[in-house]
């Protein structure tokens, strides 16, 4: 959560063991005469550890305020964004001051006020999204999140930026996104209809260990890992959706206790599938 004069936590990248596949970033802001929006967005390309790069949006969602959401970077302002509407900027690493204000005339807020600070790292890229209330406090989102919500939106092109600080990124190099399977057989991790923490047996535990320490040397960056459950054949669809659930919530457990982060193990049921 951005508060006044706090440090932005760096936003989360979501793909599977490896960054999403990235884009080149739209055409700059204002540079087009008389054009309101220009691309449809697309996943952005990572940034050099000399700039720090910020997608600042507004979502579409069925009523909401009308007008511009009026960003400003350090005082100064860079666009003003219309619902469904997107900008990407980059700055150099370092404490900013930013905000989305709606209704932001006669007082302009973010000019003149400049509540909301952070500090934004090198090679970092971070997702905003304008808060409707009108506080002009930016909401810190993950790229998950974020890209959820940014499916259809497109570039604000209309206004032009004056703000000193904003530069073009220099975008790195598109990357692939990398997957990677890794199987643990039903039979070792748990007894027929077994679920639970301690069920698993013993030569279950010593194969999560094991795949614990494989992740730590393959991935000095581990971004997402996806726990799938399985059962055999035997039950009813729900049940052994069910069963496959907790047994990937068991699974996932072993692998926060081994020294993966919580907040990128996630879980979902296969069922017999």
């Amino acid at each position: 959560m951005f508060k006044r004069n706090n440090t932005l936590c760096a936003a989360v990248f979501a793909a599977a063991l490896c960054a999403a596949p990235f884009a080149a970033a739209d055409t700059m802001a204002g540079t087009v005469a008389g054009q309101v929006f220009g691309n449809t967005y697309s996943a952005v390309a990572p940034v050099s550890d000399g700039q720090a790069q910020v997608v600042y949006y507004r979502s579409s969602s069925v009523g909401q305020p009308k007008g511009a959401a009026h960003v400003y970077v350090d005082s100064e302002f860079h666009t003003g964004l219309l619902p469904g509407g997107y900008s990407t900027f980059c700055v150099v690493p370092g404490s900013r001051t930013l905000g989305a204000y709606l209704g932001d005339a006669p007082g302009y807020k973010g000019k003149n006020v400049d509540l909301y600070s952070a500090n934004l790292e090198g090679g970092k890229t971070y997702f905003l999204k304008v808060r409707e209330n009108g506080s002009g406090a930016p909401q810190a989102v993950t790229r998950e999140e974020a890209e959820r919500d940014l499916v259809g939106s497109r570039a604000q092109m209309q206004a032009l930026s004056r703000a000193s600080k904003v530069q073009m990124c220099n975008n790195l190099p598109m990357q692939a996104a990398q997957f990677k399977d890794y199987a643990l057989s039903g039979d070792v991790l748990f007894a027929f209809g077994k679920s639970g923490y301690q069920d698993i047996s013993h030569k279950g535990r010593a194969a999560i260990s094991e795949l614990i320490a494989q992740l730590h040397r393959e991935h000095a960056k581990l971004e997402r890992i996806e726990v799938v459950g399985h059962t055999d054949a035997v039950g009813s669809y729900m049940s052994n959706q069910v069963l496959g659930l907790k047994r990937a919530q068991t699974v996932r457990r072993l692998l926060v206790d081994g020294g993966l982060p919580p907040t990128s193990v996630t879980t979902r049921s296969a069922g017999s599938s």
